[in-house]
């Protein structure tokens, strides 16, 4: 039987959202002071690293039920996604930003671009659900090669 662990999933949405956020004060600081930056080598480079942040938080719920990894990895990530989204408006309103955070030329978010983003936070959540799973079970077998 299939079970979603809290504490887990918590757990590893909070490690994710402890790398994402690091992850966009770097890019905006480098969105500041490179010419032309979505337009560079950066971008690919920071949504690498977006993906492994989410593939972590799926890694750490999926460690901590070895039953139940993918379920609980997919909602790490997802997780991680929509603890970043406040802090994101609250960035948004701080800065007093002349874009609008839906709506006008150039808005924070489109629709498209969250679906994409909690598409990507659970499809690499769930891979590190599948991850953390294996090294649990991996773990174990060291442990206690005789109990398999």
């Amino acid at each position: 039987m299939s079970t979603v662990d809290s504490r887990a999933v918590g757990r590893g949405a909070l490690a994710g959202l402890l790398l994402i956020v690091p992850l966009t004060a770097l890019r905006a600081v480098l969105d500041h002071d490179v010419a032309h930056f979505d337009r560079s080598g950066w971008v690919p480079l920071f949504a690498i690293a977006l993906f492994l942040a989410y593939v972590i938080a799926g890694v750490i719920a999926g460690r901590r039920t070895p039953d139940a990894p993918l379920s609980n990895g997919l909602l790490a990530g997802i997780g991680a996604f929509l603890l970043w989204l406040p802090l994101r408006v609250l960035i948004w309103a701080a800065r007093g930003e002349s874009q609008g955070l839906f709506s006008g030329s150039g808005p924070v978010f489109t629709a498209p671009q969250l679906f994409g983003q909690l598409l990507f936070a659970a499809i690499f959540g769930l891979i590190g659900g599948l991850i953390g799973a294996r090294q649990t079970r991996a773990t174990r077998s060291v442990e206690s090669p005789l109990d398999t």
